[in-house]
């Protein structure tokens, strides 16, 4: 294989720890919702701060629920990423919308999926939220589940009707993300549900070329057995 082969299949297996990164930015709490500025504030506060108290006495004062701070990310965005599902229930609740993305598009369901929360994960889906959107790195909620090894959330998400299969940005499959950084029971997760290994990414490799380019040994022999 060439040399610009290699670096293109050493990049896609790194890519998910740059679209984090650029996935999740800080930011202060500063409200950009209609509604009183202050409490909108206080509620991003709140939930940052993990206050349910303070988070239900500033919705029952008329907070916004989907007040959300310089780079977008609203209250329940900020619970999900953290697994609070009491929060996130409460928010729900007072009508957050659980589609409501940050800037870079990250949605509350992402954010969950990429912290390994399940039960809220569950929870989002069944408010509705939708499990097909990518952010701007052309990622959905599966591919953070599966690049970060979560098998319970992968399990959440397959038994909601997300596809196994589906290939995202340079025809990459969860199974290909899980193999290329090298999480065996994401693997395992994605295999038991019907992966298929056979299947090539745009540069014409497999979930277990791809692993083994990328010096994960541990997961070859989990891809053998699944191409029997």
């Amino acid at each position: 294989m060439s040399a610009s082969q290699s670096g293109g299949v050493r990049g896609s297996v790194k890519a998910l720890a740059l679209a984090v990164a650029l996935s999740f930015p800080p930011g202060p709490a500063v409200a950009q919702a209609a509604g009183n500025p202050n409490l909108n504030a206080q509620l991003l506060i709140a939930a940052r701060e993990g206050d349910a108290a303070r988070v239900d006495r500033v919705l029952a004062q008329g907070a916004a629920p989907d007040a959300r701070n310089r780079v977008g990310k609203t209250s329940l965005w900020i619970s999900s990423e953290r697994g609070r599902l009491d929060l996130v229930e409460r928010l729900l609740a007072a009508g957050a919308d659980p589609n409501l993305a940050a800037l870079d598009g990250v949605t509350p369901l992402m954010a969950a999926s990429y912290s390994g929360h399940a039960v809220v994960v569950q929870r989002l889906l069944a408010a509705g939220a939708r499990a097909d959107p990518v952010d701007r790195m052309q990622k959905p909620a599966i591919v953070y589940a599966a690049g970060q090894g979560h098998a319970e959330v992968l399990e959440v998400l397959l038994r909601a009707g997300v596809g196994v299969d589906t290939p995202y940005e340079h025809r990459l499959t969860p199974l290909m993300w899980a193999a290329g950084q090298g999480k065996p029971d994401a693997v395992r997760a994605l295999l038991a549900h019907g992966a298929r290994t056979d299947l090539r990414d745009d540069r014409g490799l497999t979930a277990a070329d791809i692993a083994r380019q990328a010096g994960q040994d541990g997961v070859l022999a989990l891809l053998r057995d699944g191409a029997r």
